[in-house]
């Protein structure tokens, strides 16, 4: 094992000092990158780092993961200058964390734990308070080991029903069992506010494109960007935690809904994921999909692999040739951040695909080629299909042209013939409304709802 020694910092703002522990499982992985990551992450919970130590691990030990040199090394450390918290940038099982608090004597965390925190301290909305609290209580409860012992002394009766015949083990089981339960009601309920909340906008002829990708990529300043908002927007990790909406127009005049999410990271807790899902619904139900990526960052590539393993496990497809899943385009942006011959032969690669915008979101750099992006993406959505109306139909014949494309129209005496071009959404308002006034003579091929792929020409 390899590592560096801690260097002392100042003071923080009286929440206390913590010391970074950076294990790394490959000896050809760059640290820096990691170390880089993690003080970040402690940084954003507001803490002074008093240092950083990595260590190369050959292979992990069951009781500490850590080696028994290693373990004594840092303990030594701790004892020359004490700190309130160790963070151990990896995903530690109970014992580990217990063994290291007995040998380091003070309070270590890992990195799911560390990112709880901050999500706890991030969350501002009710739904965001719900859904880090359910993310914290199940990770708690797969803390609750048999280190309370002390406390485990029965209080009488057989032990068959709840009540003073449970361990204080048992009892704190049950207890954070029946919250993590009334959390999923509460949770549940907030999903079907959203689904009314989408089913309200598909009333409406606005695409939704939601932003994703790893945290501090920058999706929050390319959304006030593009929206005039004021959404917190910092060089800090989980900067934004609660997501956000606001209409987008479009160089053709048309509007979008522009949707800003909580950023991703690697090695994110299962936890985090499962809980986030109802505010993640945004992004499985949008019509297109921007990756925005610090194309600068050392490590860019495998954040978005990190990124685009998240959006795999919530559903959502990324292959462009998936039968299902919103059209995704890449966004490089911190542009301004590169040297003068890297940008230009960022753009020149750009230049030769239709799925990748290099922008620079801080000096507002590249935005006009990205919007004309995002309108190229959801005018290929649009269905191709003809009909025949009557002329007494007027206002159907208004709508189609305030909601779509109208690319031929033959006037005939009787009929009037038109090819039009409709996104999915205004497929399913069309299809409604031809329900409702009868039988068409020539119906709209069905979209089935938000249709994931551009739908063959309907004849």
């Amino acid at each position: 094992m390899t590592g560096d020694s801690p260097t002392p910092s100042a003071e923080g703002n009286g929440r206390g000092r913590a010391l970074v522990v950076v294990p790394l499982l490959h000896p050809d992985q760059d640290p820096e990158p990691r170390r880089d990551e993690a003080v970040g992450l402690v940084e954003a919970l507001d803490l002074a780092v008093a240092g950083a130590v990595t260590v190369v691990l050959r292979r992990p030990v069951p009781a500490t993961l850590l080696g028994a040199g290693k373990v004594e090394e840092i303990a030594a450390l701790l004892r020359d200058a004490p700190v309130e918290l160790v963070v151990v940038d990896a995903a530690l099982t109970p014992v580990q964390q217990r063994n290291l608090e007995r040998r380091w004597q003070t309070k270590v965390i890992d990195r799911t734990g560390l990112i709880l925190e901050i999500f706890g301290a991030r969350a501002r909305t009710r739904e965001g308070v719900l859904q880090v609290e359910l993310a914290a209580l199940s990770y708690q409860r797969s803390r609750l080991v048999r280190s309370w012992t002390h406390l485990e002394r029965q209080r009488g009766g057989f032990g068959f029903v709840g009540g003073p015949g449970e361990s204080q083990l048992e009892l704190d089981r049950r207890r954070i069992g029946e919250r993590i339960a009334q959390l999923r009601r509460d949770l549940e309920a907030v999903k079907r506010t959203r689904r009314l909340h989408r089913a309200a906008r598909r009333r409406v002829p606005y695409p939704v494109v939601a932003l994703v990708g790893y945290t501090n990529a920058g999706k929050s300043t390319l959304f006030n960007r593009l929206t005039g908002a004021s959404v917190t927007a910092r060089d800090q990790l989980f900067a934004t935690l609660d997501p956000t909406m606001r209409a987008v127009r479009l160089p053709s005049g048309d509007e979008i809904i522009l949707s800003d999410t909580v950023g991703f990271i690697s090695e994110l807790p299962t936890t985090l994921v499962a809980a986030f899902r109802a505010t993640l619904e945004e992004v499985i139900a949008a019509d297109l999909i921007l990756h925005v990526r610090d194309i600068s960052h050392p490590q860019t590539a495998q954040q978005r692999a990190d990124v685009l393993k998240v959006l795999a496990e919530l559903g959502v497809a990324t292959d462009p040739a998936a039968a299902a899943g919103a059209p995704l385009l890449e966004v490089w942006n911190k542009s301004d951040r590169l040297d003068p011959a890297q940008r230009a032969d960022l753009a020149a690669l750009a230049a030769r695909r239709d799925d990748v915008a290099l922008v620079s979101a801080l000096r507002g750099e590249g935005l006009d080629g990205l919007m004309a992006l995002i309108e190229r993406a959801l005018r290929q959505r649009r269905q191709v299909l003809d009909l025949e109306l009557d002329p007494t139909e007027g206002a159907l014949l208004a709508w189609l042209y305030a909601r779509g494309e109208v690319i031929e129209r033959q006037d005939g005496d009787a009929r009037i013939r038109l090819r039009v071009a409709l996104d999915p959404v205004s497929m399913g308002q069309l299809e409604r409304r031809r329900g409702a006034s009868g039988p068409a003579d020539e119906p709209p091929a069905r979209s089935g709802g938000r249709a994931r792929r551009r739908a063959p020409a309907a004849r």
